[in-house]
């Protein structure tokens, strides 16, 4: 993992089960995640049902699957969410600031390099040849 790379806080959220025993794991690319897991407090709705969140604390990398695996006696069989990385606003918007001023740098470079080389070949002194009388 890059040291100098954000952590990421995933959450998984467990709600309105019951009876209250539930198994929540965290799987990174197939395999339970011991390291970074805390589990929240097992709460009480109020209607008899419960709730449970539990976090992973870690530094996604590119090829990275994360996801939450619940088990409970009401399940058939286990459910599975696969966390999905969703890049912000604000890192698009920067990519297509740099894009566009990739592509007008390209532009005004263009445009200057074209006026340098007209300039420059309307400078140059024609050479005319002698004329010679016979």
């Amino acid at each position: 993992m890059d040291p100098g790379s954000p952590n990421t806080i995933l959450l998984c959220t467990a709600t309105g089960f019951y009876p209250s025993e539930i198994d929540v794991q965290w799987l990174k690319n197939g395999q339970p995640e011991k390291e970074g897991v805390a589990f929240g407090e097992e709460l009480q709705n109020g209607d008899w049902t419960y709730q449970l969140q539990v976090m992973l604390e870690t530094q996604p990398q590119r090829g990275d699957i994360y996801t939450c695996k619940v088990g409970h006696a009401s399940l058939e069989a286990p459910v599975t969410v696969q966390w999905e990385p969703r890049s912000s606003n604000a890192a698009k918007s920067k990519l297509w600031t740099g894009a566009m001023g990739a592509v007008l740098g390209v532009v005004f470079l263009a445009v200057g390099l074209s006026l340098y080389l007209k300039k420059k070949k309307k400078k140059a002194i024609p050479i005319q040849q002698p004329a010679f009388m016979s």
